[in-house]
């Protein structure tokens, strides 16, 4: 079930302005229909959808949480997590209220579960947003803790914002958007994780109420028709989603729809929201689903949420040597030969696909809460 009915009312919140959006269609019955998500929420005035965030207003869908935000943090990229993208750099972190999936094990609940506007305490223009990031010395932004496709119109705002600063847009999403959205958006993203949470229609019908299949084709666009770096993670949940077969499964689709050179992460769940009744992961599971994705010919497979030195560390597919050791958030050796964005191994010249620079941040394992109003104009 859902947190919110569909159809939930839509509050007065006189101070905030909604935003106009572009994806829905009116229907014969006098409802709109949002066409962003595969939930297609058919609304009517006052209304909000599933997510709470997108309404239907004077018979439009409206955005209601453009320049609306909350979790405003800096820290360290790989904890998005992304592990070829800009090693060891900052990277300040932000999402709003409000998410399309619902998700029994949610760990950022408290944020993508809100049904308060007012829970986003800050006010952030993009503008405001880029400016805080340059002036914290990040090299990139990301919208996460709930999911991009929600607020759609303000992740695209904001990334355009970073792109005129020098900055990088980064996504943490779900993947779970349709796909005319779905080319818009990561139009204007420069590097996504996304999170493939099971690889059974059950797990995502029962424990998350979507469906499968939407984000495979996510994963598939974004490796057949864009340039924007991404990485997967899945959260593996003790006697859910957690089985050889279905790591097996998993791990073969994923070999032989997006090739070996994908970074998957595996991370470690931990009792939360809806689910408290289940045990956190055993470190032994990451190993063992890594193990199963390595034999299945996946070049780069990361164990998270755990300390694990060879899990979290960038070995060469070519000769086996160690290219980026890292030790939790921290680069401890860095073997790796890069220009013009991308990487080759030190010791025998095999390409290691991402976007590298010549030497890796310094941030480490640092969290930095960040009070936006300090950056406004």
């Amino acid at each position: 079930m859902a947190d919110a009915p569909l159809g939930a009312s839509l509050p007065t919140h006189p101070t905030h302005a909604t935003h106009a959006t572009q994806y829905w269609h009116r229907l014969d019955d006098g409802r709109v229909q949002c066409d962003v998500c595969p939930r297609f929420c058919k609304l009517r005035d006052g209304q909000r959808g599933l997510c709470f965030v997108r309404a239907a207003e004077g018979g439009e869908i409206v955005l209601a949480t453009w320049g609306r935000s909350s979790g405003f943090c800096v820290d360290p990229i790989e904890k998005k997590p992304l592990a070829h993208y800009l090693p060891g750099t900052p990277i300040l972190s932000f999402g709003t209220a409000g998410c399309n999936l619902a998700c029994e094990f949610c760990q950022n609940w408290d944020i993508s579960k809100s049904r308060e506007n007012d829970t986003l305490a800050d006010a952030a223009t993009p503008e405001t947003i880029a400016r805080a990031a340059l002036a914290l010395g990040c090299r990139s932004v990301a919208f996460t803790y709930n999911d991009p496709t929600v607020f759609l119109e303000y992740a695209i705002d904001v990334a355009d914002a970073c792109h005129a600063a020098g900055l990088a847009a980064v996504a943490v999403t779900a993947g779970y958007i349709c796909p005319e959205p779905r080319r818009e958006l990561y139009a204007h993203l420069d590097a996504a994780n996304v999170d493939l949470k099971a690889f059974s229609e059950e797990f995502y019908r029962q424990i998350c109420h979507g469906h499968l299949e939407p984000v495979k084709e996510t994963l598939v666009y974004l490796k057949r028709e864009t340039r924007v770096w991404f990485e997967i993670t899945t959260l593996l949940i003790p006697g859910e989603n957690d089985s050889d077969a279905e790591l097996d499964a998993m791990t073969r689709w994923i070999m032989d729809a997006l090739g070996p050179d994908v970074p998957l992460h595996f991370t470690a769940f931990h009792p939360d929201y809806r689910m408290l009744d289940h045990r956190p992961t055993p470190p032994a599971t990451l190993t063992r689903a890594r193990k199963i994705a390595l034999a299945n010919g996946l070049h780069y497979v990361y164990t998270g949420n755990v300390r694990d030195a060879a899990g979290g560390s960038t070995s060469c597919p070519g000769c086996g040597a160690l290219v980026i050791a890292r030790d939790g958030y921290e680069i401890t050796a860095w073997r790796l030969d890069s220009h013009l964005d991308t990487g080759a191994c030190a010791a025998c010249g095999t390409k290691i696909p991402g976007r590298f620079e010549a030497r890796p941040g310094n941030w480490g394992g640092r969290r930095r809460p960040v009070r936006l109003a300090n950056f406004a104009p």
